[in-house]
């Protein structure tokens, strides 16, 4: 069986999020990495007799899509903190596509940040929606229950406690957003963008 690999993220000395958060957020990721290969190994001895093992194949299905959606999402997260920070430049074609989804990329950076005060634990999400030529702004509970379907994720930011708990109370998670902002790869986030085409 073919094993999902771990990522190993050039994060450097970031503004506003610690080393130990990114040290301990990282140990997360691999965990989703790890229990993606050991849920898909399940599923595959489950398999081997399915009839028998129906609802135990049927519940470790389920879990797979949670471990899965955790690794694949914080490799974006992460892969956007990667390198050094840099913004956004006038001719960046997704700046240009926010720019006409959203009215001016200000008025999309104040909603995504209002999305991200939502009250629970998910992600707020930018997806490139490749039937309708368009990007689509979301919120997805915990990292499985609401991704939508067939687009491709351009950009993310976890909004669960554990991306923000050794720097910031719940009560402080505003700071821990525009923080994250600091310290953004706008060139890593336009390649993603420009995958997604």
């Amino acid at each position: 069986m073919n094993k999902f690999e771990e990522i190993k993220f050039n994060i450097g000395t970031l503004k506003g999020i610690s080393a130990k958060n990114i040290e301990e957020h990282l140990k997360l990721y691999a965990g989703y990495v790890k229990h993606s290969n050991l849920v898909l190994e399940k599923i595959n001895e489950l398999a081997q007799d399915a009839e028998k093992n129906a609802y135990a194949l049927g519940e470790v299905q389920r879990r797979f899509g949670f471990e899965y959606n955790g690794m694949r999402n914080h490799e974006v997260y992460f892969g956007s903190l990667s390198g050094e920070a840099k913004t956004p430049t006038n001719d960046s074609e997704l700046k240009k596509a926010i720019t006409a989804e959203w009215g001016s990329f200000e008025m999309w950076l104040n909603r995504f940040k209002s999305i991200a005060l939502t009250r629970g634990i998910g992600w707020v999400m930018l997806y490139y929606d490749r039937k309708e030529k368009r990007l689509l702004l979301t919120w997805v509970d915990e990292q499985h229950f609401g991704q939508l379907q067939d687009c491709t994720l351009v950009f993310g930011l976890d909004m669960w406690e554990h991306a923000f708990v050794y720097d910031y109370p719940t009560s402080e998670k505003k700071k821990y957003v525009e923080a994250f902002f600091e310290n953004l790869n706008w060139e890593v986030i336009e390649n993603n963008f420009k995958k997604a085409q």
